[in-house]
This record gives structure tokens, C-alpha cells and sequence, in this order.
């Protein structure tokens, strides 16, 4: 039971609830030019420690009833492989460190076009309510169902038709995922000697440290940190020398098509190699360097509080942003995503995390806290990507297709917006940072790594000095890849273990993940799928984001939807019903963003938005040669593209309602059968105490009967004299 509140801790909370309160308000009301990114700092840390000290203790207490004393998957299956009782921080973070992908950073940062408003108010409220309770619930019941996963939960809980819906659904949204991610990292690195050199040296110090802790050192654990977090940085000084190169500059210099191709073929070969030898270290040295510079990124914007220069609310909530299409309502959910909550975070709750867990008390910390600190990074982001001025904040993030492909064209575009922007401005930034240019570099990471090279340069450096602001850019934009490239080798090796375990219900040795043939077979099959979507996001003029992220959004919100229907179904059939509403109310808020949002993506008229539109359009422009050179000779791949992201869209609907539909069928068939047996066990109980009576009045004359609750007291004590008689 929790402890009641002393009067010092009473203040204290009311105190906090005063602050957050106060923020809030603020934040709400204030309609200057600029606002004090504290405020909003503010706002989210009292809203944070409400939710994690009453909230999540709550459903801890109350909905799961988490119970120390019982035995973890950890303790009874203790292999000292996948099973093994660990120490809870080093469980949180590594669960933190598993699902903290890009999305956080990259999902905020396009939603800023709303302005900072309505992101800051999702983020906070849907974590608080939404993604933390799903994490927590998913990984309170997988471990009380001995570690299982979460399409093994899926089908002991929905049947048949949810579980082939959940796991097609699964590999489906894997594979939009890693070649979203993809596009964002093209779109970083592309035409920038400087970016691309950091991020291909992170791969042989990954095959080093990998042989270095394998057999050079073997235990050497602090030694290889240490040695490997200075290889990075070394990265980076080495990547301007590159840029400056005439000999070396041309071998980094690459167009997006390139570097696709090269994601592609480094993904293949991530997922076929030994584990040790570019996955697990290349994923060591990306935590250490996710905390450190998440930590690093927290006291830089408590220390220097930066003004917000985006305004609270913009013109663009209408539907006519230049990053995205689409009104306010649902796209800014579909568009923060994990920011706020994330379906991939129910396949890690569900995956290692619930075989590490030493004792349910953790779980709370673990399930609840680390997404906690997830949305925290998703706010920093946010404050990172509105301290730039909005004009620069447009000009990076605009493709071309709307904006215009000069310079002149899109200052023009973005003035008439009514934010000021200047040629030189833009220049003068992208000299500083050591790039080219930065018109039309969508996707989200350069525009986040302007905002945070901006933080620390003035944090830990002379603001003035421009070096140090292009040493901080590129340090970002190989944070930003290394986060990237985690997830995509992570997935797609992910994905082509469950490839092989569909195939080898067909042909045995194809379903043997240490059979090369198979290994090389399904890792070209998955790489090919992601490939393909990127590729096509890539050569789209309007910059692929525009069309991929809406679909990654809505991919992964309806994974977190599928997550709660499994959610919602255990506990209805727990002891704990009546609290069913703890996972409904969100997932009622999932189905509702996601079929509005795959509505809109398959049958509006705007042909920015629905995709049947654009495919018509294209096509028609494509008959009547009114499409430019550049297009026409790619017009055909693209009408293909927004059929084939139609057809993704419409099934993934589907699957969330053949989902919520089996979910349905079984909980109302176990409501009826419960009150079946209800009505049975109470007209035999009657007849029994009918009987009884009957009997007593016949034998006993004028003395007093049993009452009902009495009679059937007795009797189930008679009940257990027998079973302990004999047992």
C-alpha cells in the first residue's frame, strides 16, 4: 500500500503543482514575440514528477498490483544468456537506450511548423497518459507472463485473426520505419563532405571496438569506452579537414541516390555479420554517446534558457504547411509519434527488457521512467528546433517542390509567409556550419542539429566563433546517424528473424537464423522492401518526408494501438476490470488520430495530402506533358509510389480494426460467459438453500435456519475440510 503524504511532503507537491500550473499559463496566455524556453522546461519537469509520483503509482499500485516478493521471468528461467536478474539501472538504461530512436528528436522538429504550442501541450499530456502507461503495462505483463513477447501475447490473448494481424503489422511497420529513418539521414548527409566522412568512419571504429573487446582486450570494457568515444571525436575534427580536401573532398561528396544505395548495402551487411562484430559495439558506443549528449543537451538549455522564436501557434494548423500537408488535427499526433507514444516501444517491453527485470518494483522505474526521459528529449528537441529564427527554420525544411529550387525563389516564398529571411543570412549560416548550403535540407536532423550546435556553441564556447559552431554541427549530425543507424541495422536484423520464422513454417532450413543461405536470403528480402521506399523517397522532388513520415506515424501509432488492445484484454481479464479505462482512454484517442489520419491520406482532394489525388494528378499532368523535364522522366515511379503507399495505408487501417474487432468478440463473448455461469451458479444456489431449508423445517421444528450467506459459508468450509483431508 502507499504511504500517506506527511505535511512537508504535501507543500512540497502543491508547491510543484503550483509551478507547473503557473507555467502552463504562461505559456497558454502569452502572445509576445518571443517566450523563455524555462517556461516550457518548467511546465514539462512538474508535469513529469505529478505523473511518475501519483499517476504511474496509481496503476502500479491499484490496476497491477506489482508485488515484489514475486518471482521474475529473470530468476525462473536464469540461463545466464537471454534470462538473467540485473541490476535496475543498468536495465534502465538499457531499455532507454533501445527505444530511444529518432523519432523523438526528428518527429518534434517538423511539428514546430504548427508552431511550439500545440507540440508542447501532446508531448506532455500523451506521454504522461498514453506512452508511459503503455510501456508500463506492457512490460509489467510480459514479465508476469514469463518474458513473453508481444506477438506471443497476441495471440494467448486475441486468437487467431489479432496475432496474424499483429505480427504482418509488426514486419510491415519495421520496414517503413528503417527506410523513413533512411530517408532522414540521406537528407543529412547528402552533398556534405563533412557529415558523410563523420558518419563512415563510425563504422570501422565500430568493427574495432567489436575485435577489440572480442580479442585484443577481452573484458576491457572501461578501455574500450574510452578509446572508442575518442575514435568518434577524432571523426569529427577529421571530417572538416576532409571537407577542405580538393583530393579527399570528392571521395564524401555524394548525391542522395549514392547514399542510399550505400545505406542499403550497409544495412545487408549489418544484418548478415556476427552480432559482435558491428551490431553490439557499434550499439555500446551509441549509448554512451545518447546519454552523454542527451545529458549534455539538458544543461545547456537549463543553463542558457534560450528565447523561442517560433510562434505559439502558426498559420500553417490549416493544412497548407510546406513540410507536411495536412491540418492540425490529426497530423501533429501521426507526426510527434514516439515523442509522445510509440508502438516500437511495446516490442522492446515485450523483448529483452522483461528477461533482465530482478523484481517487479523495478518495473515502474524501468516501463514508466524511461519513457518519461524520452519525452523529455522530445521537448529539448522541440526548444531546439524553435529557438531558430522561423524563417531558417522553413528555408532548411522546405523542399524544393515548394519553395522553389533557387534561393532567391524560396526567400521570396518563405517572406511572403510573413517570416523575415534574407539570401545572405542563409549563406552566412551555412558557411559557419561548414555546408554548402542549407536550402530545402528536409527531413528534420539538419535543422535539429542547427538548433543544438547553436545551444552548445554558446554554452560551451564563444557564440561568435564559427569554428566551434561547424564542430558542433557535425558532432549533432553524427549524433543524429549514429541514433539512425542503430535502429536500421537493429531492425533489420529484428526483421529478418521474423522473416525467417514465416518461412520456415514452409521449408525447414530457411527458418535456421545460423543457415547462411537463409541468413543472406531474408536479409536481401528485407533490405529490398526498406530499399525500395527509400529509394522512392529520395528521388521524390517534394523531398519523400512529405509523403513517408505521415506513414511512419501512422504505421507506429497503430502498433501502439494493436499494443493497448492486448493491453486492455489482459486486464479486463485480470481481477482488476473496473480499471480498464487506464489503457481504453488512449487507445480510443489511437484509433480515432489513425483512421482520421488514413481517411484523409487515402480520399482528400488535396493533392499534397490524399494520396489517390496525387496519383491522379501526376498522372494527368504526365498525359498532358505539364509536368518539368526532371519529373517527367520519373513521373512513372512516382504515380506507382503514392499507389503503393495508398495500398500500405488502407491495409494498416484494416489491420488495427480486424485488431479491435477480434479484441471485441472475445471480450464480449468471456462478459456473457461469465454472466452465464453468475446466473447458473445463482438459480443452483436457490434451488440448494431451497432444498435445505425444505429439509431443516421437516427435521428441526421451531428452531432457527441458516441464512443464505451462512448456508453457503458452511458449505464452502466443508468444501476445504475435504480437500485438506485429503491433500
Amino acid at each position: 500500500m502507499a504511504k500517506s503524504l506527511n505535511l512537508g511532503q504535501i507543500i512540497l507537491w502543491l508547491t510543484i503543482v503550483l509551478i507547473g500550473a503557473s507555467s502552463f499559463a504562461f505559456i497558454a496566455f502569452f502572445r509576445g514575440e518571443t517566450i523563455n524556453s524555462l517556461w516550457i522546461i518548467s511546465a514539462a519537469i512538474c508535469t513529469y514528477l505529478i505523473g511518475y509520483r501519483f499517476y504511474s503509482a496509481w496503476i502500479a499500485a491499484k490496476v497491477l498490483t506489482i508485488d515484489a516478493d514475486k518471482k521474475t521471468p529473470a530468476h525462473k528461467f536464469r540461463d545466464g544468456r537471454d534470462y538473467e536478474p540485473t541490476n535496475k539501472w543498468v536495465v534502465f538504461g538499457h531499455h532507454f537506450a533501445a527505444i530511444a530512436g529518432p523519432g523523438p528528436l526528428i518527429g518534434p522538429t517538423l511539428a514546430a511548423q504548427f508552431g511550439y504550442l500545440p507540440s508542447m501541450l501532446w508531448i506532455l499530456i500523451g506521454s504522461v497518459i498514453g506512452g508511459c502507461v503503455q510501456d508500463l503495462v506492457i512490460l509489467f505483463f510480459s514479465v508476469r507472463h514469463d518474458g513473453k513477447t508481444l506477438c506471443q501475447m497476441a495471440k494467448d490473448e486475441l486468437g487467431k485473426f489479432g496475432s496474424v494481424a499483429a505480427v504482418t503489422g509488426i514486419m510491415l511497420i519495421m520496414v517503413i520505419l528503417i527506410s523513413v529513418l533512411g530517408l532522414v539521414i540521406v537528407n543529412a548527409m547528402k552533398h556534405s563532405a563533412w557529415a558523410t566522412s563523420t558518419v563512415f568512419f563510425t563504422i570501422p571504429i565500430a568493427f574495432f571496438i567489436g575485435v577489440y573487446m572480442r580479442f585484443l582486450r577481452p573484458g576491457a570494457v572501461l578501455e574500450a569506452s574510452i578509446l572508442g568515444f575518442a575514435l568518434l571525436i577524432l571523426a569529427v575534427f577529421s571530417g572538416q579537414w576532409i571537407s577542405t580536401s580538393e583530393l579527399l573532398k570528392p571521395l564524401f561528396d555524394y548525391d542522395g541516390k549514392t547514399l542510399a544505395f550505400s545505406i542499403m548495402a550497409y544495412g545487408f551487411i549489418a544484418a548478415v555479420l556476427p552480432v559482435w562484430m558491428l551490431l553490439a559495439p557499434r550499439d555500446y558506443l551509441s549509448t554512451f554517446l545518447k546519454l552523454g549528449t542527451i545529458s549534455l543537451l539538458a544543461i545547456a538549455i537549463i543553463a542558457l534558457h534560450p528565447e523561442i522564436k517560433m510562434p505559439a501557434i502558426t498559420q500553417f494548423t490549416q493544412g497548407d504547411g510546406p513540410i507536411f500537408a495536412g491540418k492540425i488535427f490529426p497530423f501533429l499526433f501521426i507526426t510527434i509519434a514516439c515523442g509522445a507514444i510509440s508502438g516500437f516501444h511495446a516490442l522492446i517491453a515485450s523483448g529483452t527488457t522483461p528477461k533482465l527485470i530482478s523484481s517487479e518494483k523495478d518495473i515502474r522505474m524501468i516501463g514508466y521512467g524511461s519513457m518519461v526521459l524520452e519525452s523529455f528529449v522530445a521537448i529539448m528537441a522541440l526548444i531546439a528546433a524553435c529557438i531558430m529564427e522561423p524563417g531558417i527554420f522553413f528555408a532548411i525544411n522546405s523542399p524544393a517542390g515548394i519553395v522553389g529550387k533557387s534561393a532567391i525563389d524560396a526567400v521570396t516564398t518563405i517572406n511572403s509567409w510573413g517570416f523575415s529571411l534574407s539570401i545572405e543570412q542563409m549563406e552566412h549560416l551555412a558557411t559557419t556550419v561548414g555546408e554548402e548550403t542549407l536550402f530545402n535540407r528536409t527531413g528534420g536532423a539538419p535543422s535539429l542539429a542547427v538548433g543544438m550546435a547553436s545551444i552548445f556553441s554558446k554554452t560551451f564556447g564563444q557564440s561568435s566563433n564559427s569554428a566551434m559552431l561547424s564542430i558542433w554541427y557535425h558532432f549533432v549530425i553524427m549524433f543524429e546517424a549514429i541514433f539512425i543507424l542503430t535502429t536500421l541495422d537493429a531492425g533489420t536484423r529484428v526483421c529478418r528473424f521474423m522473416l525467417q520464422d514465416v518461412l520456415g513454417n514452409f521449408y525447414k532450413p530457411l527458418g535456421k537464423t545460423a543457415w547462411y543461405p537463409s541468413v543472406f536470403f531474408t536479409s536481401f528480402i528485407v533490405v529490398a522492401a526498406w530499399g525500395y521506399f527509400l529509394y522512392n523517397g529520395v528521388i521524390d522532388p517534394n523531398g519523400g518526408v512529405n509523403i513517408l513520415w505521415p506513414l511512419f506515424g501512422i504505421a507506429n501509432q497503430i502498433l501502439a494501438a494493436i499494443a493497448l488492445c492486448i493491453a486492455t484484454t489482459m486486464i479486463i481479464k485480470s481481477t482488476k476490470s473496473q480499471y480498464f479505462w487506464v489503457s481504453v482512454l488512449p487507445l480510443i484517442w489511437l484509433t480515432t488520430i489513425t483512421l482520421s489520419a488514413s481517411w484523409q491520406k487515402l480520399f482528400s482532394q488535396n493533392i499534397r495530402i490524399g494520396l489517390l489525388a496525387g496519383a491522379r494528378d501526376l498522372k494527368d499532368k504526365f498525359a498532358n506533358n505539364l509536368l518539368p523535364p526532371e519529373k517527367m522522366a520519373i513521373a512513372d515511379k512516382l504515380i506507382f509510389n503514392q499507389y503503393v503507399v495508398a495500398g500500405l495505408t488502407g491495409f494498416f487501417a484494416l489491420l488495427l480494426l480486424v485488431v479491435i474487432l477480434d479484441m471485441m468478440i472475445i471480450l464480449i463473448s468471456k462478459y456473457e460467459i461469465k454472466n452465464i455461469r453468475k446466473f447458473m451458479m445463482m438459480i443452483n444456489g436457490n434451488s440448494q438453500y431451497q432444498k435445505y431449508l425444505q429439509h431443516f423445517y421437516k427435521e428441526h421444528h421451531g428452531q432457527i435456519a441458516l441464512t443464505k450467506q451462512e448456508f453457503f459459508a458452511q458449505r464452502e468450509q466443508e468444501k476445504w475440510e475435504k480437500i485438506n483431508r485429503c491433500c
